[in-house]
């Protein structure tokens, strides 16, 4: 167990993403918890190993979403695969002028981070049809965390739980929503008591022949291009030249919240804002897929 753990436990103090996926508000094999009539969401599920071929049992990417006088800018940045992208381009001009106006139009429209793993749902009062099914479970930070802290407790006396395992080492996950300010909050969700999935190996091999590839979701065949987001952003924001105090002002007051549609609004990690042109979105992330690779021929 230990070699297993430790290898998870080093991804995921690296983990960052390395690619993206087109957006779908009709995928069938992507699972979200829901809510209830009095604002809260409670879901029992199981975290499933890596898939065949691949190299860890999860994917990470991030986007961008925001509107402006010409619409909703939802999209996948490229930053994903280690690309330039117009987004944070842009949010490094507005930051580097120095102008309030500016950075919290910056902060508005800067990167979010995305996870995406196989899960087993074993209850979701919701919908109960979904039970006993796998599906991809797209989920942000701090899931995430929660997942490192079973990996590595932080306490003497907890004991380390691989989430991915299928037996005696990993252990379902209860998801306990509420909504605080307006964002869905996970701080109650928790792992149960280590166990196996299930007793019948069986049971265990179907589950495992139905894990849904997640290599796909990063693809970089799957990003828009440089050329058509600029193009997309441009028409959102309305821009025509280079960045000015007067136009991204004027910008910032009409952005409004973005109404995630598909991802639930979980407080997401987010990029810093850069403070120079030379900076990165992801200088402290930029060597994960290295490390993923290592961790993978290391296996």
């Amino acid at each position: 167990m230990s070699s297993s753990l430790d290898k998870l436990r080093a991804a995921m103090e690296t983990a960052s993403p390395t690619g993206g996926e087109k957006k779908s508000y009709s995928d069938d094999t992507m699972w979200k918890p829901e809510l209830d009539k009095s604002g809260n969401g409670y879901a029992v599920v199981r975290f499933l190993p890596t898939p065949e071929g691949e190299e860890m049992p999860w994917v990470s990417y991030f986007d961008h979403g925001f509107q402006g006088p010409g619409g909703w800018y939802i999209e996948k940045s490229l930053t994903t695969v280690n690309k330039q992208d117009p987004v944070s381009e842009y949010n490094t001009q507005l930051w580097n002028t120095g102008v309030e106006a500016n950075k919290d139009q910056a902060r508005k429209q800067k990167r979010r981070l995305h996870y995406v793993s196989n899960i087993l749902v074993i209850s979701d009062p919701k919908n109960p049809a979904n039970e006993g099914k796998v599906f991809k479970y797209r989920y942000g930070k701090k899931i995430f965390e929660a997942l490192k802290e079973a990996i590595s407790p932080a306490f003497e006396d907890e004991k380390a739980i691989n989430p991915f395992d299928l037996r005696d080492e990993g252990a379902n996950f209860k998801i306990k929503i509420r909504k605080v300010d307006g964002y869905w909050n996970y701080d109650k969700s928790e792992f149960d008591t280590q166990a196996p999935l299930f007793d019948d190996e069986q049971k265990l091999v179907d589950v495992v022949n139905n894990l849904h590839s997640l290599s796909g979701i990063i693809a970089p065949s799957e990003f828009k291009s440089y050329e058509e987001l600029k193009e997309k952003l441009d028409r959102v924001l309305g821009l025509t030249g280079a960045v000015t105090n007067s136009t991204a002002e004027s910008v910032a007051n009409d952005m409004e919240e973005v109404p995630w549609a598909d991802v639930n609004k979980e407080s997401v990690a987010d990029e810093p804002v850069v403070a120079s042109a030379e900076s990165t979105p992801i200088d402290t992330e930029d060597d994960a897929m290295d490390y993923f690779k290592k961790l993978a021929a290391d296996s």
